[in-house]
C-alpha cells in the first residue's frame, strides 16, 4: 500500500470517526436514554419516595383536628381482712367480720375533641403543605439533575467512542508508517533517526489508545449507573437552545423566578414562619371537649356494678412552663430569617449557574467553528507536508508532527462537539426548564399530588397507596 494512499485513508477514517457523532445510525437515542434514567434512576426514585413521606405531614397535622378515642380497661384481686361494727341495738354481738377476696373489674372508653388550641393545627397544617410544596420543587431540582447527568454521561460515550476510534485508527497508520521508514530505511533513504521517530510516535500512539480505553470504560461505567443500561451504540445528539431563552437577561430572569432551588427556598420560608405561629400557639388557652363511660363491677359475696358517664368542658390556660415556650419561639424567629437569607442565596447561586452556562454555550459554539476550521487546516497541512516529503523537502518528523496535529485536532472537534450538546442543556437546567414536558420525552410523567391526595384526608389505615 502507499504511503500516500495511507494518508489519504486517515484523514477518511478520521472524519468518518468525527461523524459518529454527526450522522444517524441504528442504536440508541439521547431521548431513550433520558426516558430510562427518568424511569428507574435510583437517586430520583428515592426522592420520590422522599416526597410521599412528606405527604404525610398533613395528613398527621390535620389530626389535630379529629377526637382522639381511648378504650382503658383493668381486672385485678383484692384481699379483703376488715371488722365492722354494727349500730342495730339489742345485738349479743355487733361485730361483722369481712373476709374474702374482692375481684374489681373497671372498664370505658373516653373521647377528648379539641376545640381550640392557640391556632397550632390551623398553623402546622400550613406548615406541612409549605413542607409539600417544598419537598416537589426538590424532586423537580432532581428530576433536572437526573436528566442533565443522562445527557452528559450519553454524550460522552458518544465523544470518548469516537476518540477511541481515532487513536486506534492513528495507531493503524502509525504502524503501517513505521513499516514503510524501516523498507527505506533497508535501501538507505533514511537514517536510523527517521526510524526511531516512527517508532516513538508509534508508542505514543499506543498509549493514547490505551488512554481512550480507559477514559471509555469510565463513561460506560457512569453511563450505566446514571441511566440504567449499557451502552450500544448511540445516535447522535443535536442540542436543545430552542427550549432556553434567546437573551442572557431573559435567561437569568427566568432562572432566578422560575428554578426549583428557588421555588423551594421561597416554600421553605412560608413554612418557617408557619413554625412561628406554631410557637407562639403554646402561650394561648386550650379548649376541649371531653367525654367518658365507666364500668365498674365488684365481685365478693355480693355483686356491685356502677355505670358512670361524664361530659366535660376542659380549659387550660398556660401561665409559666419554665421559659421553654418562650426560647421555641425565639429559635423559630431565627430558623425564619435563616430561610429569607437561604432565598437570597439560592437566587444569587441560580443567578451565577445561568450566566456561567450562558458563556459556555457561546464559547462552545465559537469553539466548534475553530476546531472545524483547524480540521481543515491541519487536513490541507498534511497532504502538503506528505507531498513534499515525497520529494525530500520534508522529513519523516514533519510527516508525523502533521498527522498528530491533524488527529489532535479531529479530538477536539469531537469534544467541541460534546461541550455544545452539553451546554445546551446545562443551560437549560440552570433556567429551571430541563423537564420531560419540555423537553417532549414520551413517557408518563410521575405526579406526586396523586399521593398526596390519596393520604391527606385518611382517618385510618397502615398501607400505603401502592399495597405495603
Amino acid at each position: 500500500m502507499s504511503f500516500g494512499f495511507r494518508w489519504g485513508l486517515l484523514s477518511s477514517v478520521a472524519a468518518l470517526a468525527v461523524a459518529t457523532i454527526m450522522a444517524p445510525v441504528r442504536a440508541d437515542t439521547l431521548e431513550g436514554a433520558l426516558i430510562l434514567a427518568y424511569q428507574n434512576n435510583p437517586s430520583l426514585n428515592s426522592q420520590r419516595a422522599a416526597v410521599r413521606a412528606t405527604d404525610e405531614g398533613v395528613s398527621q397535622a390535620l389530626a389535630g383536628y379529629r377526637p382522639r378515642i381511648t378504650a382503658n380497661g383493668s381486672i385485678g384481686e383484692l384481699s379483703q381482712d376488715s371488722t365492722t361494727k354494727l349500730t342495730t341495738p339489742g345485738l349479743a354481738n355487733p361485730y361483722v367480720n369481712l373476709n374474702g377476696t374482692i375481684t374489681p373489674i373497671t372498664y370505658g372508653i373516653t373521647a377528648t375533641q379539641m376545640l381550640f388550641d392557640g391556632f397550632q393545627t390551623a398553623n402546622k397544617t400550613r406548615q406541612a403543605e409549605s413542607n409539600v410544596y417544598a419537598a416537589r420543587e426538590v424532586l423537580r431540582s432532581t428530576e433536572q439533575a437526573t436528566l442533565l447527568n443522562a445527557a452528559t454521561a450519553y454524550m460522552n460515550m458518544l465523544r470518548d467512542t469516537a476518540i477511541l476510534d481515532l487513536q486506534k485508527r492513528n495507531v493503524e497508520v502509525l504502524q503501517e508508517q513505521l513499516r514503510q521508514t524501516r523498507d527505506r530505511f533497508n535501501v538507505g533513504e533514511v537514517t536510523r533517526t527517521d526510524v526511531a521517530q516512527s517508532e516513538s510516535a508509534l508508542a505514543a500512539g499506543r498509549s493514547s489508545v490505551l488512554t481512550a480505553e480507559s477514559n471509555y470504560k469510565t463513561s460506560a461505567a457512569i453511563y450505566r449507573q446514571v441511566i440504567g443500561k449499557d451502552p450500544s451504540k448511540l445516535q447522535p445528539a443535536t442540542p436543545v437552545d430552542r427550549f432556553s431563552p434567546q437573551t442572557e437577561a431573559a435567561s437569568v430572569t427566568l432562572g432566578t423566578s422560575r428554578h426549583p432551588n428557588v421555588v423551594s427556598a421561597q416554600y421553605n420560608v412560608d413554612a418557617a414562619l408557619n413554625a412561628v405561629k406554631v410557637a407562639e400557639g403554646a402561650l394561648y388557652p386550650n379548649v376541649s371537649l371531653q367525654g367518658s363511660v365507666q364500668k365498674s363491677l365488684m365481685s365478693s359475696i355480693t355483686q356491685i356494678q356502677t355505670l358512670n358517664s361524664e361530659v366535660l368542658g376542659v380549659v387550660s390556660m398556660p401561665i409559666y412552663q419554665g421559659g421553654a415556650e418562650y426560647s421555641a419561639i425565639r429559635q423559630a424567629k431565627e430558623t425564619l430569617g435563616q430561610r429569607r437569607i437561604d432565598l437570597d442565596t439560592a437566587r444569587d447561586q441560580v443567578r451565577q449557574t445561568v450566566v456561567q452556562s450562558w458563556g459556555q454555550l457561546e464559547a462552545a459554539k465559537a469553539n466548534i467553528e475553530a476546531t472545524q476550521a483547524q480540521v481543515q487546516s491541519s487536513e490541507i497541512a498534511l497532504n502538503g507536508v506528505r507531498e513534499e516529503a515525497r520529494v525530500g523537502q520534508r522529513t519523516t518528523l514533519d510527516v508525523l508532527n502533521a498527522q498528530q496535529t491533524l488527529v489532535n485536532a479531529r479530538v477536539s472537534l469531537v469534544s467541541a462537539q460534546r461541550d455544545r450538546v452539553v451546554a445546551s442543556y446545562t443551560l437549560l437546567s440552570a433556567v429551571g426548564r430541563l423537564t420531560p414536558a419540555v423537553l417532549g420525552l414520551h413517557v408518563p410523567t410521575y405526579d406526586p399530588q396523586v399521593h398526596y391526595h390519596q393520604v391527606r384526608d385518611a382517618w385510618i389505615g397502615v398501607r400505603t397507596p401502592d399495597g405495603r
